[in-house]
């Protein structure tokens, strides 16, 4: 199935953004992302990202701005990725959980962290790796003020 946009937040506090880790059930793969997912219907944009917000990291978020609006990556389940820069309202960031059935038996959310955007050099080679989190860790650094990294070394 595929989906128009993908609604994700780029929750920042004090020069840190916050992923979330994603843990198959079936081989135990994970990876970070920025928490996000799909519009419910009726649901306005900034209600989505709050929401999912939630859901995910169990923080209540402030829906700043658009920050970035791009095509997804070709092949996957959404054609955009919509990022709004959210900041915390309340609650301390923990796993959340994943509502949609079909999602929640293939995956579930086992760890959050707090990623310094001034200091890539200290974020876990799993990030820098990453073909999809990591450039749009870079595109969030640029469109935040911060100075992107070039390579994952």
């Amino acid at each position: 199935m595929q989906r128009i946009a993908r609604y994700q937040g780029a929750i920042v506090r004090a020069h840190h953004i916050l992923l979330i880790k994603h843990t198959h059930h079936s081989d135990g793969r994970n990876y970070w992302l920025i928490p996000g997912g799909g519009l419910e219907p009726a649901e306005s944009e900034e209600a989505c990202v709050a929401r999912e917000m939630w859901e995910e990291t169990n923080v209540q978020v402030r829906v700043e701005r658009l920050l970035l609006d791009e095509p997804a990556e070709p092949g996957g389940i959404y054609q955009r990725r919509k990022t709004y820069l959210c900041a915390v309202e309340a609650g301390e960031a923990s796993p959340g959980y994943e509502p949609e059935a079909d999602a929640a038996a293939e995956y579930g959310i086992t760890d959050v962290a707090w990623f310094d955007l001034r200091d890539p050099a200290g974020w876990p080679a799993q990030v820098l790796a990453d073909r999809i989190t990591y450039p749009l860790l870079q595109r969030v650094q640029v469109a935040l003020g911060y100075t992107p990294t070039t390579s994952a070394e």
